[in-house]
């Protein structure tokens, strides 16, 4: 199929990309890099804002997928406007003109940010959303302006994942499992702000499986969850610590815990998508670390505003 993919330079873009070309898509990137690029050299690139295009833009396209937008709270709360614009308006806007111009298939990349902070069951797709911080209202106002237009011609799809982790060529260290890691590593020290806190845990590489498999069946629509685990953020900080004591030998972490109050607070059911989508996640933590542990040595310069996320959009914007 012919793809167009909004921020498709991004952490998970730049994983999920070379897999759907060995599946011979044809892919189409609109990204402003911010991140670098780091795709295969053959992949069309379009760097203008995604509010530039056009439905003729658009034309000949199979699917859209929605990457794009601010991707964490620090940056929506650093750039409220633009997370609300970004997050929210520019996936319902590429959602209509990709509808007007034929397009039959849209995934957005949503999150389970939306759920705010949650007590007791893990939370399916008919749970309350009652986030009130920006990112999570956005992701949520983002999911219901492409759901709008889903009809009989036009397959919508939101992918609500959960925290990411992994290695991808466009790193990140932002994330709590790469960023525990990547502490235990360099800095021997493990910060852990809140044991009890819950979080589903989505490996980057279950993460692209989600994606194909929402590709390759363009008639699921609706919203899904997608994680590989739901684990507390105590829990992910012993293992690691476990798992780094044991490849340096004899070394020491220093595991920091502190009882600061975090406003997210959420475990998740994948019941739907297994069922629909035939999401089988196979990655756990353990997994996980042996994958960033293989590809350690591609991301030494802990200290470069490169991996961080905020720190890239702060100095863009300053």
């Amino acid at each position: 199929m012919k793809i167009l993919i909004a921020g498709g330079a991004g952490y998970i873009g730049s994983r999920l990309i070379p897999e759907l070309i060995t599946k011979n898509h044809t892919i189409t990137v609109v990204d402003k890099l911010w991140f670098g690029n780091h795709l295969p050299k053959d992949v069309i690139i379009d760097t203008r804002y995604v509010s530039e295009l056009t439905e003729k833009d658009l034309e000949g396209f199979d699917q859209v997928i929605f990457l794009g937008g601010l991707s964490c709270d620090p940056m929506a709360e650093f750039g409220p406007w633009q997370n609300f614009l970004f997050n929210a308006a520019t996936p319902s806007y590429l959602a209509y003109i990709a509808k007007k111009s034929g397009v039959k298939r849209f995934i957005y990349a949503s999150s389970c940010s939306v759920y705010g902070f949650t007590q007791g069951e893990p939370y399916t797709e008919e749970s309350p959303t009652i986030s009130n911080y920006p990112y999570g209202i956005a992701k949520l106002q983002g999911e219901r302006g492409v759901l709008q237009l889903n009809d009989s011609n036009f397959s919508v799809i939101a992918l609500r994942k959960g925290t990411l982790s992994g290695y991808s060529p466009r790193m990140r260290l932002d994330l709590v499992v790469n960023t525990m890691f990547k502490t235990a590593l360099y800095n021997k020290k493990i910060t852990i702000s809140n044991l009890n806190i819950w979080r589903p845990i989505l490996d980057i590489r279950d993460c692209i499986d989600a994606y194909v498999k929402a590709i390759d069946n363009p008639l699921v629509n609706g919203v899904y969850n997608i994680c590989s685990y739901n684990t507390t953020i105590g829990k992910i900080g012993f293992e690691i610590e476990n798992f780094i004591n044991q490849k340096i030998s004899p070394e020491n972490i220093s595991v920091i815990t502190n009882n600061i109050q975090d406003f997210r607070n959420y475990q998740v059911k994948i019941d739907k998508a297994k069922k629909y989508l035939e999401f089988i996640p196979q990655h756990i933590l353990s997994s996980t670390l042996v994958d960033l542990w293989n590809n350690r040595l591609k991301f030494q310069n802990i200290d470069n505003d490169y991996y961080y996320n905020i720190n890239i959009f702060r100095n863009l914007e300053l």
